[in-house]
């Protein structure tokens, strides 16, 4: 039998439907006899719970949202991998939006997830993200919120980050021991807290080994790969001269290798190349690119974990107000090594 409600099943037992509800629901409140009972017609009538029917009775959509600054980056692409994979075995779905890097976009997402109902959101926040009186909001209505990666510092709540200081600090000093002097650092933005971190790594190594902080090495670059192959072509041929380097995403490290070859600069050989980086296909370049990896799936479901506890254990603390540190692992390989 097809189409059955708790209703035509309360009629079939001759009960109030409200009972038949909190016996199917497990309540204290109706006998193990009765239970059994309700059981029983239920598997006998083929009963099939409505699960959206229930989330509106719990207030609760089922639903998280994950908001990204960037789909083509490989690492968000492995978190959303590593999320999936826990919040799937609680009946949870996942909403991924994608805010280009634009701080407008993303308030203008916030807003729309505010005035809509999803029961928690995971967070990258875009590089652009400097007031965040719209993150503020979203703890305000309590909405169970983390950060990854690109975090609110302000925002007491738990975020999850990788070593970014000692990762930019193992770059540097590899490329330094490789016979690297000029190391130039790329990043999109010095206001997103990992990048902080990393180009802190970056010139304290240059510190402690004895070579002089240049901050004209430290190139601010842009979200459009088309205006970025400008920026870097303009500055790898300008006075600067540097012979490494360091870039902060993925994306700067791939510009770069587009513009040695328009310059026909050869890596390694008359510049060293490394970046963060989650790409796959790393070792495939040519030549293979140096990379500090972070442990993207274990972002991914280390999150979703805390999120789901949130969201489905009764009476569950709020979330610790902590910078959970999950380390990188640097991948040498041939874009940033001497030829010895």
């Amino acid at each position: 039998m097809s189409g059955v409600n708790i209703k035509k099943l309360a009629e079939a037992l001759n009960l109030a439907p409200s009972t038949v509800s909190r016996a199917l629901n497990d309540s204290y409140e109706i006998s193990e006899k009765t239970k059994k009972r309700v059981l029983d017609m239920a598997k006998q009538m083929n009963y099939q719970p409505n699960p959206f029917a229930r989330s509106l009775r719990e207030h609760r959509s089922k639903t998280i949202a994950m908001i990204i600054p960037d789909l083509v980056n490989n690492f968000f692409a492995q978190v959303i991998e590593g999320v999936e994979e826990i919040t799937q075995q609680f009946g949870y779905h996942l909403l991924v939006y994608h805010t280009h890097e634009d701080v407008e976009k993303e308030k203008e997402i916030v807003t729309h997830l505010l005035n809509g109902r999803v029961d928690g959101i995971m967070m990258s926040v875009s590089h652009q993200t400097k007031d965040i009186e719209h993150l503020h909001n979203v703890y305000e209505r309590r909405i169970p919120i983390i950060f990854f990666d690109r975090i609110c510092e302000t925002i007491p709540t738990t975020k999850f980050v990788t070593n970014g200081y000692e990762s930019g600090y193992e770059l540097a000093s590899h490329m330094i021991k490789e016979g690297c002097r000029r190391i130039a650092f790329l990043l999109l933005s010095q206001e997103i807290s990992i990048s902080q971190q990393r180009l802190r790594g970056y010139l304290d190594a240059l510190k402690d080994h004895g070579i002089a902080q240049d901050d004209s090495l430290v190139l601010k670059c842009v979200n459009a790969d088309e205006d970025n192959h400008r920026i870097i072509k303009d500055f790898l041929c300008s006075e600067v001269n540097p012979d490494g380097v360091l870039a902060a995403v993925e994306k700067l490290a791939i510009s770069t290798y587009h513009v040695a070859r328009d310059l026909q600069l050869t890596i390694p050989d008359q510049l060293k190349v490394a970046c963060f980086s989650n790409m796959k296909i790393a070792d495939l370049l040519a030549p293979s690119l140096t990379t500090v990896a972070q442990p993207t799936h274990e972002f991914g479901r280390q999150a979703a974990s805390l999120l789901m506890n949130k969201l489905t254990k009764k009476n569950a603390p709020d979330f610790e107000d902590e910078v959970i540190v999950l380390p990188s692992t640097m991948h040498i390989r041939k874009s940033s090594m001497a030829h010895n």
